[in-house]
């Protein structure tokens, strides 16, 4: 039994999969937002998942941020709480055995990879567009995390080809400018459409503005599909998957699918290009998914 808990800035979630990947018992919880207390509530979800299936798995978690190789401490991780703390070894200690953990971004591109809407491909690159922007790289069904684990990790570098109302750009939590994740994330989405509009909307508000025709709404979605249709056109030229997932948020957005390609198309450096882009096939269950399966299923 492969157990996968998925460490969000809100909700805590642990679920059991058997060999097969199907689920046999699945449990969430709010994320109490301190360091000590979650440690506790993943215990506690961990517990009461294997007493429902009555034995014991194994453990992945995946969570925002990462485990520095060079110090062992969690980086990166925008629930800051967590960062410059041995998260894994305080959980492995508190659970009385080994754990592997992931960012969450390499779970979902795991998940997919192994028998979602990547199923089958050589390259798979999945996108985290919600609060966030993350990233994950399986090529071959391996997870590719990179000599110092920071592969995939594309919300942290700048927007490409910007425009001049795109310059400086915006000061990111991680401390650089301009950062993808400030335009392409849907907490970007919003702050895009403020800017133009002075309007405070939501995304699922903005984009039923843009789907009822007005003309703000449809300019800003114009804006965030050619941002974001740029910034894959890089992740194309660097290691030009065969599949995109998205998940997030803004991975619920149909006509995303039917208009990146073409902004891709336009930036990529070749005569041609053709590749799959797919919302997430387990939706939001593909972190738990993909953290269960950072151990070998069962024979």
């Amino acid at each position: 039994m492969q157990i996968g808990v998925d460490f969000g800035g809100t909700k805590i979630e642990a679920a059991a999969l058997d060999a097969e990947g199907r689920f046999l018992a699945r449990l969430r919880e709010p994320n109490p937002g301190d360091y000590d207390a979650a440690i506790a509530a993943v215990v506690d979800l961990i517990a009461r998942v294997e007493a429902k299936v009555g034995e014991q798995g194994s453990v992945g978690i995946g969570g925002p941020g990462s485990v520095s190789p060079r110090s062992g401490l969690m980086r990166n991780s925008n629930s800051t709480y967590l960062n410059g703390r041995p998260f894994d070894v305080d959980l492995a200690k508190a659970l009385g055995r080994p754990i592997r953990m992931e960012n969450d971004a390499n779970c979902l591109a795991l998940s997919e990879a192994v028998d979602g809407a990547g199923a089958g491909a050589k390259g798979v690159f999945a996108i985290i567009v919600g609060t966030g922007c993350g990233g994950g790289v399986v090529f071959d069904g391996r997870l590719i995390t990179g000599a110092n684990a920071i592969a995939g990790e594309w919300g942290h570098t700048p927007l490409p080809w910007p425009r001049g109302d795109e310059l400086p750009g915006h000061t990111c939590w991680c401390g650089q400018i301009n950062c993808l994740e400030t335009w392409v994330s849907g907490t970007g989405f919003g702050r895009d459409y403020g800017s133009a509009t002075g309007k405070e909307l939501t995304g699922e508000a903005i984009i039923a503005a843009m789907r009822a025709g007005e003309a703000e709404a449809m300019a800003a979605f114009d804006r965030y599909v050619d941002r974001l249709g740029r910034a894959m056109a890089v992740v194309c030229n660097l290691i030009d998957p065969d599949v995109f997932i998205l998940g997030g948020g803004m991975s619920n957005v149909g006509e995303l699918y039917e208009r990146l390609p073409a902004v891709i198309r336009s930036h990529v450096f070749s005569d041609a290009w053709d590749a799959k882009i797919a919302p997430a096939q387990w939706g939001d269950s593909s972190g738990v998914r993909g953290a269960a399966r950072l151990w070998p299923a069962p024979d």
